[in-house]
């Protein structure tokens, strides 16, 4: 069985820089590379950081086995110098960001990394394929919470992604304000509420709605879920109310026209006698789906391929770029890929009243600051040592009051401006 090791993600052409800059002697030199979207994907207003806590696990545990090296060496990827080096590879530098739930904006300094130049350029795809999907899933969950109007969501979608790129969706979505997660490995290694229901498979298997309903609720007792449309849904709920009681805990509908079938399903559980059943809507739901729900008696929704891909934007287009060398500011200046150099340091403005009206990013300086402003950078490795985080349930909390803190607007779904305006400004 095959373990995933951090070394493995490193790409052939990091190596290759890593060969050369050994031999002429660059290797050492110390560089600050920072990670940065040039836009938002389209129709989003902000950006949500997440997967710094994941990543910074695994640049503490990023090593290169005997094997890994002996393979690189085989292949050509490395001479014996740079074999060599990568055998005793430890991260000694530092890291540096935004806090994970943080929102971004185009421009963004999101995770600076300084030290030498070799020790930094082999963690670039790392960081960019943690955070790239971590923030892309972070995204569209915020997006479907906000649509939910404070009703609760549960993460369905780990059939529709690599199995350990769904329990960082998970994450993710947990991270974002959903509730509970169907995914039983985040649940263990996150701490994440877990929650589920059977499949229509289990309804088939016995031939019979009422029975299936019954086996499910002698197992589980009436606080569960029971699928209701695996056949016709006015029965299903009929049969599902009459196997368990007016006290079940809730039925899910997985499929038709939910802005129909929802009313018409809490009319009849009602008549029923099932006042206090709730009714959980799944099936391809994404952010504006749920937004056309909110008027709807819906107490839950399940989302499942749209937030584990990011709903349309399957990552966050963040860049990892070298914007300082030996102190001396550096820029890429390629048509519509220009860089500003030098290391930035950010703060959130904000009005009296809380809300933010600006980011101010200087490069190579200390923003002069103003009352009611937030620096956004804090520390997460030090001379290559971990400092202490926060835990996910914070940076869950942290994550709601930056949404609260943005202007309105920046929460609609539809195209617009960034909900914060980034203003870059000379080193005070």
């Amino acid at each position: 069985m095959s373990t995933f090791r951090p070394a493995l993600l490193t790409d052939h052409y990091e190596l290759t820089m890593v060969s050369a800059a050994l031999r002429d002697g660059t290797a050492d030199r110390p560089c600050v590379f920072e990670v940065f979207s040039r836009r938002l994907p389209t129709g989003r207003r902000y950006g949500v950081v997440a997967g710094t806590a994941r990543l910074i696990d695994m640049i503490r545990d990023f090593r290169f086995s005997t094997d890994e090296v002996d393979f690189l060496r085989r292949a050509g990827v490395v001479d014996d110098a740079a074999a060599e080096w990568l055998a005793g590879y430890r991260f000694t530098g530092d890291i540096d960001g935004y806090a994970e739930g943080e929102l971004f904006f185009p421009g963004s300094p999101i995770l600076t990394v300084s030290g030498g130049f070799a020790e930094c350029v082999v963690l670039e795809t790392l960081v960019l394929s943690v955070l790239n999907h971590d923030c892309a899933v972070a995204a569209a969950a915020a997006r479907m919470v906000t649509a939910a109007r404070g009703r609760m969501l549960i993460e369905m979608g780990s059939r529709r992604a690599h199995e350990e790129a769904a329990v960082a969706a998970a994450r993710s979505a947990y991270l974002a304000g959903f509730r509970f997660t169907s995914n039983l490995a985040a649940g263990a290694r996150y701490g994440i509420p877990t929650a589920g229901t059977a499949a229509h498979a289990f309804t088939l298997l016995h031939g019979d709605e009422r029975a299936a309903f019954a086996s499910q609720v002698a197992t589980l007792g009436k606080d569960t879920t029971l699928l209701v449309d695996t056949y016709d849904i006015s029965q299903g709920i009929r049969n599902a109310i009459e196997v368990a009681g007016p006290e079940l805990r809730a039925v899910r509908i997985d499929s038709g026209d939910l802005t129909v079938i929802a009313q018409q399903s809490r009319e009849l559980l009602d008549s029923l006698g099932a006042t206090e059943t709730k009714i959980i809507v799944s099936g391809d739901l994404d952010e504006y789906a749920i937004a056309a729900l909110a008027a709807e008696p819906v107490d839950m929704y399940g989302a499942g391929t749209a937030v584990v891909t990011g709903s349309g934007a399957p990552t966050a287009g963040l860049v990892y770029k070298l914007v300082e060398v030996a102190g001396r500011p550096v820029v890429k200046r390629s048509e519509h890929k220009a860089t500003i150099g030098g290391r930035k340091v950010a703060v959130r403005r904000h009005k009296p009243t809380g809300t933010a009206t600006e980011e101010i990013v200087v490069p190579q300086g200390v923003p002069d600051r103003q009352p009611h402003d937030r620096l956004l950078q804090r520390s997460y490795v030090v001379g290559g040592g971990p400092v202490d985080l926060p835990t996910l349930d914070e940076s869950r909390e942290h994550l709601r009051q930056c949404l609260i803190s943005i202007p309105w607007e920046g929460l609609k779904l539809s195209a617009g401006d960034p909900a914060v305006p980034v203003t870059v400004v000379p080193a005070g």
